[in-house]
């Protein structure tokens, strides 16, 4: 049975429908449609021979959120498990010798086929049966038994032509057609914590790009036109189009958001590559009265919270980041900090900031699962009108969403 229309019928045909819902079970949002424009690409041949087309054709169709690829390929892996191995797939898929030498001329120099041809392709697939039921253990190196390494034309990390895998989780020489368990996109998946780069894909939903400052690009479209117009050469520049969207962030330091250094870190570093225009100020489990600019002068340079209300417009975005977790009376009490005594309750200056900055939200690192059993988080939750996300991709987006309203 190949890989073009004929996959719909016979036993594979419950192979896709479980593909679907298994797909649907790992919440990859993947409709009826999309099903079915991928049962007419492998009606039009499009995955030709190939397992490893099949996998890119089917990812192409059915996964429309980058976030989802590692689901995808986790689900692909455990649902066409008998085709990861060719020998299995011939014996559990019914797929006969003929798609088997097709499959394995694609990745066949010339020089390969007549190796392999010394064998011969019924030989070979026999030999492979054979030797699954002679080896009583591991075989490593060698030419002949099936292991790791060596040039045997069994086994993993070797280097035979034939290229059948078994026993290896990922493609040494790149030879082989299993390439959906390399999971290279694993860190995307949304629930997942962050890390720098994906940082910075959820921050570009914050973005208000306008031209401005010295015109030192070339204008393209504007140059041909003009030129055009008045029969020369007329060259034109301007701005280089930037992020004008303008941040201003506080940063809960010290304390219980030790554990939390790396996810800040990274939080802090993806910013400050992504916005031109980034403030950012230090405070520690609630807002007071003074924030500072440098943790080991926290006591002896601070800046006035009013201060910084008046000299940063309303139109900056406010974010802080905190677990907000901390004694009630720190949020509701004047003279609660454990570092000072405020003679105004954070709460107060929370709902300044939030009055002063209508765009403005919460990023906790502490999981969402756990906010209810911290009362102090309620209370800021419910400061901020629900507008706390947790510091994961999907929660990133969302609050970068809520952001821009």
């Amino acid at each position: 049975m190949a890989l073009d229309g004929r996959w719909a019928s016979g036993n594979l045909s419950t192979m896709f429908l479980q593909f679907f819902t298994s797909l649907r079970d790992a919440q990859v949002p993947v409709t009826l449609r999309e099903y079915l424009t991928l049962m007419e690409a492998l009606d039009a041949d499009l995955a030709g021979q190939s397992v490893e087309n099949f996998y890119y054709l089917s990812r192409a169709a059915l996964v429309k959120d980058e976030r989802n690829l590692d689901k995808f390929d986790r689900v692909f892996g455990t649902v066409f498990k008998g085709l990861e191995n060719l020998l299995d797939a011939m014996e559990k898929a019914e797929i006969p010798a003929e798609w088997l030498k097709k499959l394995a001329e694609k990745y066949l120099t010339e020089e390969e086929k007549k190796q392999i041809e010394a064998m011969g392709w019924d030989k070979l697939m026999e030999t492979l049966r054979e030797r699954l039921k002679e080896q009583k253990g591991r075989h490593q190196g060698g030419n002949k038994w099936i292991g790791t390494a060596g040039t045997s034309p069994f086994g993993a990390e070797g280097y035979n032509p034939e290229g059948v895998r078994i026993g290896q989780d990922k493609s040494r020489h790149q030879r082989a057609v299993k390439v959906w368990d390399k999971r290279e996109f694993k860190d995307l998946d949304g629930n997942v914590e962050l890390g720098i780069r994906n940082i910075k894909v959820a921050l570009r939903r914050l973005r208000k790009f306008a031209r401005t400052g010295a015109p030192d690009e070339l204008d393209l479209d504007t140059t041909i036109k003009q030129t055009a117009n008045h029969g020369y050469l007329d060259v034109h520049m301007r701005p280089e189009r930037r992020n004008a969207v303008k941040v201003l962030v506080f940063f809960d330091i010290g304390g219980s958001m030790d554990s939390h250094i790396k996810q800040v870190e990274e939080l802090f570093s993806a910013a400050k590559a992504e916005f031109k225009h980034m403030e950012y100020f230090y405070f520690h489990n609630c807002l007071y009265e003074g924030v500072w600019k440098q943790n080991r002068r926290r006591f002896t340079d601070r800046t006035p919270t009013w201060d910084v209300l008046h000299k940063y417009p309303h139109d900056y975005k406010v974010v802080f980041v905190g677990d907000a977790s901390m004694s009630p009376y720190e949020v509701m009490v004047p003279g609660g900090s454990v570092e000072h005594i405020n003679e105004e309750a954070g709460s107060v200056w929370l709902d300044r900031v939030l009055r002063t900055y209508p765009h403005a939200v919460w990023l906790n690192p502490v999981a969402q699962r756990h906010w209810d059993y911290s009362e102090s988080t309620t209370i800021i939750r419910r400061l901020f009108s629900e507008r706390m996300f947790p510091l994961t991709l999907e929660g990133l987006e969302a609050a970068m969403k809520e952001l821009v309203r």
